[in-house]
């Protein structure tokens, strides 16, 4: 669908910084170097009131049965999207969210094992929309993650984040228009830098194609 806004999603494992990079490129995005745009940060699960209560379910409660996990991400996914994202789309917000459907392919479909069934289920529940934009925020796995608190589904799948970071990689490679891959595991403000200008250019990128004239379909005989 063609919105007013722009949508940009960050992925990655647990660690790598995403909170921190959204903050700041909300900080760029709504000053005067940045356009001065009206910016909405939210993230999944625990966009919305019903968010929560199913990020406390998923994430810090007992034991969830995988499929039964999947499901309830989707069910906050479909919610977040037609009560939060999609309406401040509409309005012309710029949207940075912390996980969308990536994470779901990644954690549910690939370290969960539930394969290729979960992005589908995730594409029918938000009406297949998709980012602008998905920063994928790379680094190597850091040991030292194991010393600290993690919620449940990060001590279920800790063991598999070499693989769960090469899933990553491989989808941005599938569509290297859609996806800006970043160092995460340099200085805070180099990674910062390097987002704002992915970010700036795939705003100016959708722009220039927007303002392309629509071409007319030609009759056999050559007349539009």
């Amino acid at each position: 669908m063609a919105y007013a806004g722009f949508w940009v999603v960050f992925e990655g494992a647990d660690g790598v910084g995403k909170t921190t990079q959204i903050e700041a490129l909300a900080a760029h995005l709504s000053g005067p170097a940045g356009g001065g745009h009206r910016v909405l940060t939210t993230r999944e699960p625990g966009g919305t009131d019903l968010g929560v209560e199913l990020r406390q379910a998923i994430m810090h409660g007992d034991h969830v049965a995988p499929r039964a996990e999947a499901l309830l991400y989707a069910a906050d996914r479909a919610h977040h999207i037609a009560t939060k994202v999609r309406p401040a789309l509409e309005d012309g917000q710029v949207v940075l969210q912390d996980r969308y459907l990536d994470s779901s392919i990644v954690y549910q479909g690939g370290a969960r094992g539930l394969g290729d069934m979960v992005e589908e289920i995730s594409l029918w529940a938000t009406e297949g929309l998709l980012p602008d934009l998905t920063i994928v925020l790379d680094m190597e796995p850091d040991p030292s993650r194991m010393a600290r608190d993690l919620d449940r589904v990060e001590r279920e799948t800790i063991e598999k984040a070499a693989t769960m970071r090469q899933t990553f990689l491989t989808l941005a490679s599938r569509d290297p228009g859609r996806y800006a891959v970043v160092d995460a595991g340099r200085p805070v403000e180099s990674v910062a830098g390097d987002v704002a200008v992915a970010v700036m250019d795939a705003m100016a990128a959708r722009a220039e194609r927007e303002a392309q004239p629509e071409e007319l379909p030609v009759e056999p005989w050559g007349t539009p």
